[in-house]
């Protein structure tokens, strides 16, 4: 298996999840961060909306926030972005990752991801960015 590219990952990224967001997004901003893309209504494992901030530095690394009000500790887990969720679930899934929505995955309309915690303890937020097609008569 080594070397060999199992799956398409199209971004990979920490996530830091946090009921003191904001505190986090200061922090970033203060690094040279600057907002790039803000995601509201993602329902949350906890069964609140969590808002997602991606953010990105002039040299181009990037961190995501996520304010989580219900989480009891603040959780710093990888954000992956896949081009074939299901695929990649299972990659992870035959690896002794367990979902933590049981076998729920939140879907936005936009895109679809649930987080993946690892047998040792790290996590993983699998998800995929749905592209609407455009039908062509």
């Amino acid at each position: 298996m080594k070397g060999k590219i199992i799956m398409k990952i199209t971004g990979f990224r920490p996530l830091i999840i946090s009921a003191k967001a904001n505190d986090a997004i200061e922090l970033f901003e203060v690094l040279g961060f600057e907002k790039r893309h803000t995601k509201t209504g993602i329902e949350g494992k906890m069964k609140e909306y969590v808002t997602t901030v991606a953010m990105k530095d002039a040299n181009g690394f990037r961190v995501n926030v996520a304010q989580a009000d219900k989480i009891p500790s603040d959780l710093t887990v990888i954000a992956m972005n896949v081009d074939d969720f299901d695929e990649a679930y299972e990659f992870l899934k035959a690896r002794g990752f367990v979902n933590e929505q049981g076998d729920g995955v939140t879907d936005t309309g936009s895109s679809k991801a649930t987080l993946m915690m690892s047998p040792s303890g790290y996590g993983i937020v699998l998800s995929q960015h749905l592209k609407n097609e455009i039908i062509k008569e």
